[in-house]
């Protein structure tokens, strides 16, 4: 699967944290967007009153477009309100007009990633907007919550706790009678039968990726590697907390280090030779869309240190907490399926990235040595796509040549 671009063109309002009327503090949190993959606290670069919303929650706004306007005293707040409404029939009617905007009346935009204030260490709360809203219906105080969320950030789960509210448990069926043996398959429901449901942000920015895929010239090159070494390190550091996926992306950042045209990337100047080795790792999202988080210089790091980093990135990519380099400035990307029981797949490259590697899953083969004798080994299917502009066919072959080396001969020295 493909690494996503920052780029965004679009911004949805997952919530007000203001209502009209409330008084603002310069740097206080206004409004909560989300971007392509990650939601993020807007915060305002004036003191005064938020006056009008001009886009609701759960709509969407072109980035750099006014979504609410602040005034500067109470006083001024109608005038403001006059303002957006002769800003919305003027844009409406689509008749260019010049605005004398006065310096009283601030609009506030929708910004990209990378100009959204990043959070800052303070004892400001940092509070999911459900807890938040559910805080409100329990009538709990917020300040009196210590957040189990990543980086400390209050998830509803602590609320409910805080508020005393019981856990959600299955009730225990009661058998009085068994009336046959024989297993009755459960039949899922469509709910969205007939229905078409609008992509979310995410799921807009895997499209226009995707599209911009199919511009580059790209090959594919397969190769089997044997996995029992593989498998017997993983059946030993596994309780240490590291995973197939992190154990994997350090076996082939180590790999990397030995083919630097593998993590290159094509530029309309010549090959850009990148200075790091970030391997990026497509996680599917539960609400649609993926995200590949980034793993800096993983050939550098232990796989112990790398296996809690990666941990860390994916909790914070499903509570869509990452900033705009901890998902976009990979080099290298892995789309493991092995876990789903895929023998083999072919991953789409991600727009300015030379590679991507798909896995599959790890299965017995029977398979002959160099004396003729069969013998049982677990194998698994490795499918690398490559940019052709810069990499060719040898350079891939090599890259998974020396991969399997490692995986089959001396996968215990990344451990070390």
């Amino acid at each position: 699967m493909p690494a996503l671009s920052s780029t965004m063109t679009q911004g949805k309002i997952v919530s007000w944290e203001k209502a009209p009327g409330d008084k603002i503090e310069k740097g206080e949190t206004v409004v909560v967007v989300e971007s392509d993959k990650a939601d993020m606290d807007v915060e305002s670069f004036y003191s005064g009153y938020l006056a009008t919303i001009l886009v609701q929650a759960g709509e969407e706004a072109p980035v750099g477009n006014a979504i609410a306007y602040i005034a500067e005293t109470e006083a001024e707040i109608e005038a403001a309100i006059k303002k957006a409404n002769q800003s919305q029939v003027s844009t409406s009617t689509s008749t260019p007009q010049k605005e004398n905007v006065k310096p009283e009346v601030a609009p506030v935009t929708v910004s990209t990633p990378t100009e959204i204030p990043t959070p800052k260490t303070s004892s400001r709360i940092v509070v999911s907007p459900r807890a938040k809203k559910l805080a409100k219906e329990l009538k709990v105080d917020l300040s009196n919550i210590t957040g189990t969320g990543p980086n400390g950030r209050i998830i509803a789960e602590d609320v409910e706790k805080t508020a005393g509210k019981p856990p959600k448990v299955a009730p225990i069926p009661v058998i009085t009678k068994v009336v046959s043996t024989t297993p009755v398959p459960s039949i899922p429901v469509n709910n969205l039968a007939g229905e078409t449901v609008p992509f979310n942000t995410l799921q807009q920015a895997v499209i226009r990726n995707m599209m911009a895929s199919l511009t580059v010239p790209t090959f594919q090159v397969s190769y089997t590697i044997t996995t029992d070494a593989l498998d017997n390190l993983y059946r030993k550091i596994k309780s240490k907390g590291v995973t197939m996926t992190a154990l994997l992306a350090k076996a082939v950042a180590v790999t990397l280090q030995k083919h630097p045209v593998v993590y290159s990337s094509f530029t309309e100047g010549g090959i850009k030779y990148n200075e790091g080795i970030n391997i990026a790792v497509a996680v599917a999202m539960p609400d649609g869309g993926l995200i590949t988080p980034v793993i800096k210089n993983a050939d550098k790091i232990d796989i112990y240190s790398l296996a809690r980093n990666w941990q860390d990135l994916v909790n914070r990519a499903r509570a869509k907490q990452l900033q705009p380099d901890e998902y976009s400035t990979g080099t290298f990307t892995l789309s493991n399926l092995g876990m789903f029981g895929v023998n083999d797949f072919t991953a789409i490259l991600p727009p300015g990235q030379g590679s991507i590697l798909a896995i599959g899953g790890v299965r017995p083969t029977v398979v002959a040595n160099g004396h003729g004798l069969f013998g049982v080994k677990n194998q698994m299917t490795v499918n690398i796509t490559c940019d052709h502009r810069i990499i060719y066919g040898a350079d891939a072959a090599g890259f998974l040549q020396d991969l399997a080396k490692l995986i089959e001969n001396d996968v215990h020295s990344l451990t070390l």
